[in-house]
Order: C-alpha cells, then sequence, then structure tokens
C-alpha cells in the first residue's frame, strides 16, 4: 500500500513562548551554563527589551541553552530546523510552544518572513541561527546574502549573540560533552533601529559578516583552555578527510587523540590545547582550521577546472515530510558540476527523483550523528526533506558541504555577480 504523507505546515503562526513553560526553559538551560561556568558580556544592550532580531553563531545544542540565559526572562521566537523536531511524541507540541518556528534548511520560504514579521509586532525577539547549520570546525560558516535584507524589513534593532568555546566542548563530529570550563559569550547590539535605515543592505551585510568571525581553536589557544578528554580527536576524520602528506582522501581515521592516515600511516596527535603534532615528520598544519581551508582549496581547484564529480553513489534515502522520519527507498546520489541528482525506487517500488542544480544550494547541511540513523546528508525542498545515507567511502559529508558552497560561488562568478566574503 503506498505511503500517505502529511507534511509540515511552514504558514503555522508562532506561537509566544507559554508562560507554564518559562520555568522549564530555565531549568534546562540555567544549571548548565553554571556547569561550564559559561560567561555572558553585554555590551550596549542597556534597557534593551525587544524587539529585535537577534543572530547567533551555531556549534553546538548548547548554544540554545546559551542564549535562554543570556535573554531570559524574555519573550523570544526561535527559528529552527524541522529535523530539530524530532523525538518523542508530545515534543512538536512542546518545542512550538516554547516558541520555535519550523523551516526547512537552505530553502527561500517567504513564509519565513511573514512570521518573522509577526514575531516582531508582538514584541518578540526573533532568535535566528543564520549559519544553518553547526560550524564543522568551529569556524564561520557562509552566511545567506539575504540576511541583511530580512533585518531591514523587521526595521528592529538587530543584536548579535557570539558563543567561543561551544564547538571545543561538544565538536560536530563528535558530540560527546567534554566539559570545558570557561566558556564565553557576548550579546552585543550591533544596528540599532535608526542606524537601520540609514544603511544600505550591503553595509548592514558587512556588520554582520564582520561579527561573525570567529575561530573557537584559537579562542581555546589563546585563552589557554586545556581539554583533557581522552578521546577529544575522535571523529576528527570526518571533517579532516584528505592527508596533507600523501594527498589521498577518504582514508583518515581517529582514536583517542590520535589522527591517522591508513593510506600511507602517518598520524598527529591532538593536544590538550586543540593543536596538531605529526609524530613523525613535517606538521603541515597544527591548525585545525587551517586544514579544513586547506581541504577547501583543493575543492575548488576541482570546481574551477570543471571536474568536479563524485560518480554515482549507492544510498538509502529517509524522508520527513512532518517530524516523522520514514525511509522511503534505495537509489543513487550523483554530486557534479551541475549539482545534485537522486533517483531510486521507493519500498512500494515507485520510481523516485530530485534535482538540486548549483543555483538552488548555497551550501548544504550534514549530520554526523543524526539520532540512531547515524552520517547523514540532507538536502530540502519548501515541501520535504531526504536524507542520504550509504557505506560507500566516497559518501563524504564534508567534501558534500564544501563543494556545494564553492560550485555555488563558481556560478555566481560566471554570472557576473558580485561575490561578497563571507556571504553567498
Amino acid at each position: 500500500m503506498k505511503k500517505q504523507f502529511v507534511y509540515w505546515d511552514t504558514s503555522a503562526e508562532p506561537i509566544t513562548t507559554r508562560w507554564y513553560l518559562k520555568p522549564l526553559m530555565w531549568i534546562l538551560s540555567a544549571p548548565v551554563a553554571a556547569m561550564h561556568k559559561l560567561k555572558i558580556t553585554k555590551t550596549g544592550m542597556e534597557g534593551v527589551k525587544g524587539p529585535y532580531v537577534l543572530l547567533c553563531n551555531h556549534n553546538s545544542f548548547f548554544d540554545f541553552q546559551a542564549v535562554t540565559k543570556a535573554i531570559f526572562p524574555q519573550n523570544a521566537n526561535y527559528v529552527v530546523a524541522i529535523d530539530a523536531f524530532v523525538g518523542f511524541p508530545g515534543l512538536k507540541w512542546l518545542m512550538q510552544r516554547v516558541g520555535c518556528i519550523g523551516k526547512r534548511k537552505f530553502t527561500n520560504d517567504v513564509n519565513l518572513i511573514r512570521q518573522s514579521k509577526k514575531v516582531i509586532d508582538k514584541g518578540n525577539v526573533l532568535c535566528i541561527y543564520p549559519e544553518a547549520r553547526y560550524s564543522l570546525v568551529g569556524t564561520t560558516a557562509v552566511l545567506p546574502e539575504s540576511l541583511g535584507k530580512m533585518c531591514r524589513m523587521m526595521g528592529v534593532p538587530v543584536v548579535t549573540f557570539m558563543c567561543h568555546g561551544n564547538h571545543i566542548n561538544a565538536p560536530c563530529w563528535n558530540q560527546k560533552d567534554r566539559g570545558i570550563k570557561g566558556l564565553e559569550a557576548e550579546l552585543k547590539m550591533l544596528i540599532t533601529a535608526d542606524e537601520l535605515g540609514q544603511l544600505s543592505v550591503d553595509e548592514i551585510n558587512d556588520r554582520i559578516v564582520e561579527a561573525f568571525q570567529y575561530d573557537d581553536y584559537a579562542w581555546q589557544k589563546e585563552k589557554g583552555v586545556h581539554c583533557k578528554f581522552k578521546k577529544r580527536a575522535e571523529g576528527l576524520h570526518r571533517v579532516l578527510y584528505q592527508c596533507p602528506h600523501c594527498g589521498t582522501e577518504f582514508e583518515m581515521s581517529s582514536k583517542g587523540d590520535i589522527l591517522r592516515c591508513d593510506h600511507c600511516g602517518k598520524q598527529w596527535k591532538m593536544d590538550e590545547l586543540g593543536q596538531l603534532h605529526a609524530l613523525e615528520g613535517e606538521t603541515e598544519f597544527s591548525h585545525i582550521p587551517d586544514w579544513y581551508e586547506w581541504e577547501r582549496a583543493n575543492v575548488r581547484a576541482e570546481v574551477e577546472s570543471g571536474r568536479y564529480c563524485t560518480g554515482e553513489l549507492p544510498v538509502r534515502v529517509l524522508t520527513l515530510p512532518d517530524n516523522t522520519p520514514m525511509w522511503l527507498g534505495e537509489g543513487t546520489l550523483l554530486h557534479d558540476m551541475d549539482g545534485f541528482h537522486i533517483k531510486g525506487t521507493t519500498e512500494d517500488g515507485e520510481p523516485f527523483a530530485q534535482e538540486h542544480p548549483v543555483p538552488s544550494k548555497y551550501s548544504c547541511h550534514v549530520e554526523f550523528a543524526y539520532k540512531q540513523y547515524g552520517e547523514l546528508l540532507d538536502l530540502s525542498t519548501i515541501k520535504d526533506t531526504w536524507f542520504f545515507s550509504s557505506k560507500d567511502t566516497c559518501f563524504c559529508l564534508t567534501k558534500f558541504a564544501l563543494a556545494t558552497e564553492e560550485l555555488y560561488q563558481n556560478y555566481r562568478k560566471k554570472e557576473g555577480k558580485a561575490c561578497r566574503p563571507g556571504l553567498a
């Protein structure tokens, strides 16, 4: 029997946080902040009650707990990916009533503008994570070019909430809480309502991009924050997938505090300050983000030469029409110079297909440990989200993410469209 899907209503009215749930939000946030000795600094926020647009960087689940503590007890609505509503029965109901607005990642949803305006009109704080995914190496992810225009449309102050150390405490490639203490965050008035009307969209974007520059590994080293977690490098191969010694891709592994290339045998030790040291020979990159950007440069070269192509990879496909994941079927995924191409057959024997051309995706979302499903690439349309899993060694989430961004930037350049640094 053919499956019947119920789809998420992306036009639903935003709900102001119910008063009876505010104590629960505090209970779930304040003790965790205290455990990590979170220090929150407020700059230019004297007498600011809202409404305002709050832009936050994104490194771990603790981001939500930190921002709750920072703005409590103000009413806020949070733009949250629909996949975050997946869990126990009643989670969707609960999250909507603490103020969460469901959105599909990396899609242009006009409903969000209308919902955001309603949040502002109610006098609430509109909380947005414009990077739209956890940072892969604790540095700034690309921001949408539409952000400045949206902020200007809201007509209220723009405030930033920048956390430092959340990636060090629980990196997306191994989300085990390392118990790091001395985490920091700053709640800062970035653009007043009066300034907003005087600045161009480009100037607004420039201010936001500048405010979003961060590097958790540089912060860790500067502050002398030691990570005693014995398995601190486990999972690092998921983002550092290419060996800088021999150049081989997809043959990296990690265990304990050691990162290893299984092709040439070279090993690097991750110290308590997050720095890498080769056990033999030259240390090509001691700073993890430098290794990551080297990989990006290699992907960019593939794209600019026109040779980027994964080949057809076997995948299982999970669909998320509402907040209940369901297996759709099996098929193949190809990522090449034209974008993502998916085709396959459902469990009911029906064919399915999906195309995501380069201009439609300035970035993509990846999950290294999503619920019980493991490592997944997810691609969304306004109506649905498909998750892809594969056992193929060439199915590399980090390279998908880098290639999607580089393909989009390459497309923009070929179209003669200016690319502002930090924006897509």
